[in-house]
């Protein structure tokens, strides 16, 4: 399950009014050498912006030579189901075939492509433009080279569009996952087009079915005999995406059994398909299988070692490996969480990484500890949230993009020579124009849980000339989701909260102990028992603002979208003493609707946590239900069926509750177009006739 965000009606009809401050800022592309940066930008009034040079010594722009440019590189793409050869500015078709062929990718020395069509795996060589079927198999349910549904939407993320093959980085071999789903429970999905409507199938694997087997394979790019790796394909397992050692071309592999608490790591021989397991982790909750940015397992040169991620400790940290595994040392420690590596330096035996929560948790920093783990030291500066860092080849400048809520968004260059750290700003995100007293006022604060465990954080923008004799309704947006937090110390266009602030709505984002904000710690809460740590923090947080924060206890409005629509679910039925509206878009209601992979990370299978699901489900609280909820679903939606809002409505229906409730024919989950605007301007309605009280205002 992936976080969707859907802006309000309001905010995009009205924002569009309101005096916007320019945009001014650069685009980092990348260190050209250790002075010079290349960027986007415009200058000089120009209407789309070009690539520049900034000298960071001499704080001066120039055009940015064709050496310096962003090369056009050859690449492959898909036009009307056949594949074309983009080089040199020439096209080139490579396929002619009436079949449909999916993610061409080209080996990394650019002699081969390979790509799948009918669900097999293919590659062509670009000298004779030779195709070479990997595999043929016919039988409909097995997958080579294609993902499964669950890998794609849980393991591998959409960007891979169904993706499961592999190219080794010398290009010798192809690799690739062979999926069997023969077994995975088909769920149907009605579509509503044309005179009869039809049905789309998805191989789709809820909470304890059946997951597809998977096999991995590797071969010549001519394709012949296949090596399969030695894993026992019937075993309840899941792999991850391949992790490749450039010092050797070998595959890494990581495999995790269903529970997902056991996660082990196998470098494989390609030639004999042989594994030797190089890492192991074990935690009583779960593992995510997925890759830590900037690499779970990041190699040193010559096979030295290798610089490893986890948050088994209980916040995710960095480790020294040898390469047969053994731990030699952890690098980092304490309450703060990594959370990714900028650069290696073997040579000083240093890291540069950024973190989280040594400072602020709502705020990130770039950091550099030595291998051994000492000295470590802040590197950026300022009461910041630093969104973007880029470091100069030689780690004596560091490009930052940072802002705070009351800061707009700035880039700037950090001369690490310079002892007092001053920031050399490049250029802000606004223009002269900007004033930030002409806007209603935002600000971070923190929330003690009601255990007294956690200071829970909120970011929240007051109504404009608040009076503080009187009670204002509030709005809050959530996602919700384990680690999946919204608040952040970043500066936001003031001008889109603008409209409802000048209405008199507090708008305000909270974050939940399991959030992020206090590393897997906090997010530990949420094993076999979501929903109840995240809505007792919010509820505890509401509760603030309707105690000391001039929010009116009889408009309590949540929403959100995915799990964020679950929360505002639940909202009103579990948190019901104390939510009184919600907007919920693509909502899970009850997680034995939901997929095996996401699911059961959490929560284990029903059978293994029956009061965990029943607990969880918003059905199960449905005799609490009161105040006023708008419900809306995709009906096409594949990732959260529509199931999910059907079995709701039923259960409000038989208990004699009233709901709002929109359909949007052919959505998936989430939809643009003119739906999409139709989707906000409803939001905007509710806002106006629930919170509000008074007409929309109309559009000028």
């Amino acid at each position: 399950m992936k976080k969707v965000f859907l802006v309000l009606g309001l905010l995009v009809m009205l924002a569009a009014n309101a005096q916007m401050p320019g945009n001014n800022l650069p685009r980092f592309i990348r260190w050209v050498d250790n002075d010079q940066i290349l960027v986007s930008t415009r200058l000089n009034k120009e209407t789309t912006p070009k690539e520049y040079l900034y000298n960071t010594v001499t704080k001066q722009y120039s055009a940015a030579p064709a050496a310096t440019s962003t090369p056009a590189e050859k690449s492959v793409v898909v036009k009307n189901a056949n594949i074309f050869l983009k080089e040199n500015g020439a096209e080139v078709q490579l396929t002619f075939d009436a079949d449909e062929e999916k993610n061409p990718t080209l080996s990394p020395d650019g002699n081969y492509v390979g790509y799948t069509k009918n669900n097999n795996l293919y590659t062509l060589s670009l000298a004779d433009k030779k195709e070479y079927a990997i595999t043929s198999e016919k039988t409909k349910g097995i997958l080579n080279g294609y993902a499964s549904w669950v890998y794609f939407e849980e393991i591998f993320g959409r960007p891979t569009q169904y993706r499961a093959f592999w190219w080794s980085p010398d290009s010798k071999y192809i690799s690739f996952m062979r999926f069997d789903e023969r077994e995975v429970p088909m769920f149907p999905i009605y579509n509503s087009d044309g005179q009869h409507g039809f049905i789309e199938e998805t191989r789709y694997p809820k909470a304890g079915d059946p997951n597809p087997t998977v096999k991995i394979g590797w071969t010549s790019p001519t394709g012949g005999n296949i090596t399969w790796a030695d894993f026992k394909e019937q075993e309840d397992q899941y792999f991850g995406w391949p992790i490749w050692n450039p010092n050797n071309n070998s595959m890494w592999m990581s495999w995790m059994d269903r529970g997902q608490n056991n996660l082990m790591i196998y470098e494989l021989d390609m030639t004999t398909g042989a594994k030797k397991e190089v890492y192991k982790e074990y935690q009583k909750t779960w593992i995510d299988l997925e890759d830590r940015v900037s690499g779970r397992i990041n190699f040193l040169a010559n096979n030295q070692g290798y610089i490893a991620q986890s948050d088994a400790s209980g916040y995710n940290h960095l480790y020294l490996y040898n390469m047969d595994g053994k731990l030699i040392n952890a690098i980092t420690s304490g309450k703060f969480t990594v959370t990714g590596i900028k650069q290696i330096d073997e040579k000083n035996k240093t890291i540069y990484f950024t973190a989280r929560g040594l400072e602020n948790t709502a705020r990130v920093d770039l950091y550099a500890v030595y291998f051994n783990g000492t000295s470590l030291a802040r590197l950026t500066t300022g009461d910041y949230n630093n969104s973007q860092v880029y470091l100069s080849p030689d780690t004596k400048k560091i490009i930052t993009v940072y802002s705070n809520v009351n800061t707009p968004t700035t880039m700037g260059v950090i001369h690490r020579k310079d002892k007092t750290k001053t920031i050399q700003v490049i250029a802000t995100a606004v223009d002269s124009s900007y004033k930030a007293e002409n806007f209603a006022k935002t600000e971070l604060i923190r929330i003690k849980s009601a255990d007294g465990l956690y200071e829970l954080p909120a970011l929240v923008t007051w109504p404009k000339n608040m009076d503080p004799t009187k009670k204002y309704p509030m709005l809050v947006s959530i996602y919700g989701g384990p680690s999946a937090g919204t608040v952040m110390d970043n500066w936001s266009n003031p001008a889109y909260k603008e409209p409802l602030a000048k209405e008199g709505l507090i708008q305000v984002a909270f974050d939940h102990r399991a959030s992020g904000h206090f590393g897997k710690e906090g997010v530990n809460y949420m094993y076999r028992n979501l929903g109840y740590w995240e809505m007792t923090d919010y509820m505890t947080m509401a509760k603030w603002f309707i105690e000391n924060g001039h929010a009116d206890p009889k408009k309590i409005a949540i929403t959100g979208f995915s799990y964020g629509g679950y929360m505002s679910c639940y909202a009103l039925t579990f948190g019901s003493s104390v939510f009184t509206h919600a907007m919920a878009g693509g909502s899970v209601t009850a997680w034995e609707l939901y997929d095996s992979h996401y699911t059961e990370r959490f929560m284990d299978t029903p059978k293994e946590n029956p009061e965990g699901y029943k607990s969880g489900s918003v059905m199960t609280h449905i005799k609490n239900f009161k105040g006023v909820l708008q419900l809306v679903h995709g009906s096409s939606d594949d990732n959260v069926h529509m199931q999910n809002s059907i079995q709701l409505l039923s259960a409000l229906q038989d208990n004699g509750k009233e709901v709002e409730f929109m359909l949007y024919p052919g959505g998936r989950h989430g939809w643009g177009g003119a739906k999409g605007k139709h989707f906000a301007d409803l939001k905007t309605k509710f806002i106006y006739t629930h919170l509000l009280e008074k007409p929309v205002p109309a559009a000028k």
